[in-house]
């Protein structure tokens, strides 16, 4: 089996398109433990009427949930999007080894605001599956312009 970082962002990927149907932004996340995904979550911010309902934050607490573990070092987020602040804020307490992400988030993404938001143990990797994950969240906010 291939587990490159695309076949994990292709997982993301799926948990964004749930969230596109759900009328969520599309945004989707995996964790990643020894090639297994351990975790999987999309945004719940509209259906649990929570602003902190992000998917790397669901992610992140199903992931320390099934390791029993509140530090992350061995695992990687694969994310649909550059996370916000706040998700980096809670990558950077989780120890998380690695983040993976397809699209930069040119208005909100924690790179904006500051380069230093992660661990500084965590590898980045950017621009996985970059056209993919940009025309998920494209196509969502356009028809929203539209309707």
């Amino acid at each position: 089996m291939d587990f490159s970082h695309e076949y994990f962002m292709k997982e993301a990927l799926k948990e964004a398109q749930k969230a596109f149907e759900e009328e969520e932004v599309p945004i989707g996340a995996v964790i990643v433990c020894r090639n297994r995904i351990i975790a999987r979550a999309h945004n719940l911010t509209e259906r649990l009427t929570d602003v902190t309902a992000h998917a790397e934050m669901q992610a992140f607490t199903s992931a320390m949930s099934y390791l029993g573990a509140k530090y992350l070092p061995e695992c990687t987020l694969y994310v649909t999007i550059e996370p916000c602040m706040m998700c980096a804020g809670a990558s950077y307490w989780s120890q998380i080894g690695t983040i993976v992400f397809g699209a930069y988030d040119e208005k909100r993404g924690y790179s904006r605001f500051s380069d230093r938001a992660l661990h500084p143990k965590t590898v980045l990797v950017s621009g996985v599956m970059e056209d993919a994950c940009k025309a998920l969240m494209q196509e969502f906010f356009r028809a929203r312009r539209d309707s």
